[in-house]
């Protein structure tokens, strides 16, 4: 599918649900969410219609996301599922890897190719601080199952000015022996943002800390996707910079987003949501081919001061 502007829409971000089990400062109320009915979110048999309809319209790619999507009893059925549909290319997930370790096994058999681990720091008592009640732990814990399962992992670190800048170095350390990309992303202006100290931080500060650092020219170029890729000389690994605010890609986006209660959202950082439940056979897919007509050249001037009209929280839509 191509959108009004001649980008090609083959990526589909499918949250599962809103709650997850941790509170990050910059994300969720300390407090948690209000419990949305069971019959406020999506079905499995939903989502997979939903997806369907998707792929019979140029979608390839899908990521299962949250909340942290591990909460969802049987997500791992639904991964299957996803991953047995015809013209599905990869399926992903982004995870906060607390559960992961009695999950991996798990989800690798049930056909995620890849995940992205939420890691904020590599420092346990600052790992509470940030999520309010997590064990790092347990997070390396499901790190260290899901390579043991041969699943490829990308870790997320937001950077937080004054609150884990100082591990910067660390963790592109982490690059220098293991094949890993460790992703670094600019804190973007909406959720409970609580991060406190000088809170955002351009990615330009990790180049400017980590001079050694040289652009890295990917195997297969013509892939895409949001971070620009650099590495320290000889790695193993690679650092990925995403800067939504300082260095804006919305050129390139190729991804629709699918709320739990059934909105499909044609850009991160706009209002408009398309509901899509109770819909079937062309009135689905009429409604998908509608948000991707909608998608909005570039999301509004985002900065610290100017917050996004998303509407929603982060956590209800799945990053």
């Amino acid at each position: 599918m191509k959108d009004h502007y001649g980008r090609e829409i083959d990526y589909l971000r499918i949250s599962v649900t809103d709650r997850c089990d941790l509170r990050c400062i910059y994300c969720m109320p300390e407090e948690g969410i209000e419990k949305q009915g069971h019959m406020s979110i999506l079905s499995f048999e939903e989502i997979e219609e939903i997806v369907r309809a998707a792929v019979s319209l140029g979608v390839g790619k899908l990521r299962v996301t949250g909340g942290e999507p591990l909460v969802r009893k049987g997500v791992e059925k639904l991964c299957a599922a996803l991953a047995a549909i015809d013209g599905v290319k990869e399926l992903a997930m982004t995870t906060n890897a607390v559960r992961l370790s009695a999950m991996a096994a798990k989800l690798k058999e049930a056909g995620v190719s890849r995940l992205n681990v939420s890691l904020d720091t590599l420092k346990p008592d600052r790992y509470r601080r940030i999520t309010r009640c997590g064990s790092l732990d347990h997070a390396l814990q499901g790190i260290r199952a899901a390579w043991e399962q041969g699943l490829p992992v990308k870790l997320n670190c937001v950077l937080l000015g004054g609150v884990n800048d100082d591990e910067i170095e660390s963790f592109v350390e982490l690059t220098r022996k293991r094949p890993i990309q460790v992703r670094f992303i600019e804190l973007m202006p909406m959720g409970e943002d609580k991060a406190g100290g000088g809170a955002f931080l351009p990615c330009s500060t990790v180049l400017e800390r980590v001079p050694a650092l040289r652009p890295f020219r990917p195997l297969a170029p013509e892939k895409k996707g949001v971070a620009r890729l650099y590495a320290l000389p000889g790695a193993a690994g690679q650092v990925g910079l995403i800067s939504p605010l300082s260095d804006c890609f919305c050129q390139s986006c190729d991804r629709l987003r699918l709320t739990p209660d059934g909105k499909l959202k044609p850009c991160l950082h706009s209002s408009e949501e398309i509901s899509l439940r109770g819909l079937h056979g062309e009135a689905l897919a009429a409604a998908i081919r509608e948000a991707v007509q909608s998608k909005p050249l570039r999301h509004p001037g985002l900065s610290q001061e100017v917050r996004s009209p998303a509407g929603r929280d982060m956590n209800q839509i799945g990053g």
